[in-house]
């Protein structure tokens, strides 16, 4: 990724940070490397995940879910902590 790309990401974060500002909503942001797909949403446990693998299935607790629902859930939970 070159330097012009960061300068879009930037750009796109200040650019929200503003909006929610204007609008009294709280920006959160999560840290780049939580393990949002790893994290069973349901029992907590977490377990590392290729990312061929499109569902998540807890060695845990048998839940079993679209990957992409699981992380999107445990990216909810991360704003409520």
């Amino acid at each position: 990724m070159g330097v012009g790309a960061d300068c879009g990401f930037y750009e796109f974060k200040r650019q929200l940070a503003y909006k929610c500002e204007w609008y009294g909503s709280q920006l959160v942001i999560a840290d780049r490397f939580y393990p949002s797909s790893q994290i069973c949403s349901h029992c907590g446990h977490q377990q590392k995940m290729p990312l061929n693998v499109r569902t998540y299935n807890c060695a845990n607790c048998g839940f079993e879910t679209d990957r992409d629902f699981n992380a999107a859930v445990n990216l909810e939970n991360y704003v409520n902590k």
